[in-house]
């Protein structure tokens, strides 16, 4: 059953490694709470507190809009093969553009993407686990390559273009500091 730790052990560091998806929480003080998917290889493990993750261009950019009023984050991942296993990060984060110095720190970490947007870095406070008995298994095909094809096409300009259109506020009114220099 499920257990408390303060710590990304070397074993739950393996299932993050292993997964495929994962989903991030995050919340401003009032307004929406947004829970996103994540997929593509966009996940690390630092050390055994200590995690980044590559946001990419999507339609909205509600994480790092709450991250600048509120840094509390969590991230849960699901097995949906294997051994059951739901697995929470919870801690503080903040976010890097790629005009910061913790962008480049962390970039060589994943592959090259027209459409990298930041670079969230969170400080994990607990870990816990739960049983993911009710989750359904599922089986991974493959990764979808259309967001990576799109920012492709794009290029540079027209992805901070589309930035300017749909990711400088969030659905509450907040903003993102995406285009700020």
């Amino acid at each position: 059953m499920g257990k408390k730790l303060d710590v990304i052990t070397p074993e739950l560091k393996e299932f993050i490694e292993n997964q495929k998806l994962f989903f991030v929480g995050t919340a401003a003080n009032d307004g929406r709470v947004n829970v996103s998917p994540k997929g593509t290889d966009s996940f690390r493990v630092i050390n055994e507190n200590k995690i980044v993750w590559l946001n990419l261009t999507g339609s909205g950019n509600e994480t790092a809009a709450h991250l600048l009023k509120n840094s509390r984050m969590t991230i849960m991942f699901c097995a949906f093969e294997g051994k059951p296993l739901i697995l929470r990060l919870y801690g503080e984060a903040k976010i890097y553009h790629k005009r910061d110095d913790g962008f480049h720190k962390y970039s060589n970490l994943f592959l090259e993407n027209v459409g990298a947007r930041q670079i969230i870095d969170m400080e994990v406070d607990l870990v816990q686990t739960s049983c993911g008995f009710a989750v359904p298994f599922m089986d991974f095909k493959e990764e979808r390559t259309t967001l990576h094809a799109w920012a492709d096409k794009q290029g540079e300009d027209n992805i901070k273009a589309y930035w300017k259109e749909k990711n400088t506020v969030s659905i509450d009114g907040f903003e993102t500091n995406i285009l700020d220099d």
